[in-house]
């Protein structure tokens, strides 16, 4: 009963929410006037270029991947690496959050790798993507102090958090937790089960650390900044597209990239509604009319899911043909061993 309620509230209620978002944004637009905007004042140019910026970065995020498959399991092959990291995208438009798990289960089956280690590595890469957007946040609450803190409280109760922070009830729960970790590390080896979970621990604690045996480390370095450097440009280059937005200066295209980061947390498939409703917001803080920043909001995240979906979907029909020969061979393989 409970996995079927999760279940719910993570496929149906959560989709569900955003897509009242996108009609709550886009209630007052009307079908025509959108596409009499995108006949004849969109230039698609730019938006064609901020595609071609997407795929760099995912290209971009597979050989970073390698980086730190490489120390604890085996350096993928580029390829099957590549369209592994497509096929994530493409299931995170279908199930929210899925797509990390997902593209390990694919590259593990196919490189014969761990699967509790390809996971780390995963958990690594995010907690690094974490610490990036935090320098970005930083960079944006120091040059727009003003702008960030009146955006934050128009749209968010401050005084929430302060409630929760303040909660007996919440360092409970952190205590709970910190009595829970140190009797399961206490007691493992004592429970088979336990001993399992423990093994399975170890094997995800390898891959997380992997990025202290990564090898080439200037390369993981130059691979993080090229990636958010290209979900910089994505944002930029599309200001050009429309004579509302050509104006704005790298400032703001630095601010998007952080409320449109924030929005794509929400656990709603390819951040549907949320980030629109964030990157809309923060247009209008600018000065950009609601009608404009909303076919701009529209535009961009059309554009990139539908070369996700593209591209993803390509993926699973080119994985398969990719590693066709590799299944002969072992198979040739195991037949002359016997």
């Amino acid at each position: 009963m409970k996995k079927l309620l999760s279940k719910t509230i993570q496929y149906v209620l959560f989709p569900v929410f955003g897509i009242l978002i996108i009609w709550h944004l886009y209630k007052d637009q009307k079908a025509d006037e959108i596409a009499d905007v995108l006949r004849n004042d969109m230039n698609f140019f730019w938006v064609g270029l901020s595609i071609i910026l997407g795929i760099l970065s995912h290209v971009s995020r597979a050989m970073r991947w390698q980086l730190l498959l490489e120390p604890v399991e085996k350096k993928p092959r580029f390829n099957n690496t590549f369209w592994v990291v497509m096929t994530g995208y493409l299931a995170n438009l279908v199930f929210p959050r899925m797509g990390e798990v997902s593209r390990c289960g694919v590259l593990s089956k196919y490189e014969k790798m761990s699967f509790t280690r390809v996971i780390g590595t995963v958990v690594a890469e995010r907690l690094v993507d974490v610490f990036v957007l935090g320098l970005i946040a930083l960079s944006v609450l120091v040059l727009q102090f003003d702008l960030i803190t009146y955006f934050f409280g128009e749209y968010l109760n401050i005084d929430s958090f302060a409630t929760v922070l303040s909660s007996p009830i919440f360092y409970g729960l952190l205590i709970s937790i910190g009595i829970v970790i140190f009797v399961f590390f206490k007691f493992s080896d004592q429970l088979k089960m336990l001993k399992q979970v423990k093994s399975l621990w170890l094997k995800f604690a390898d891959g997380l650390g992997s990025i202290r045996k990564i090898k080439n480390k200037p390369a993981f370095v130059f691979h993080t900044i090229f990636i958010w450097l290209m979900y910089f440009l994505m944002i930029y280059v599309c200001f050009f597209s429309m004579e509302s937005t050509a104006s704005l200066t790298i400032h703001a295209g630095i601010t998007i990239l952080l409320t449109g980061s924030l929005g794509m947390l929400a656990p709603v498939q390819g951040g549907i509604g949320p980030w629109h409703f964030m990157v809309i917001a923060t247009l209008k803080l600018y000065g950009v009319d609601a009608h404009e920043a909303g076919i701009f909001a529209l535009v961009v995240h059309a554009a990139q899911n539908a070369m996700i979906i593209v591209v993803g979907l390509l993926a699973f029909v080119m994985l398969p043909i990719l590693n066709k020969s590799n299944g002969n061979a072992e198979t040739k393989l195991e037949q002359s061993t016997i």
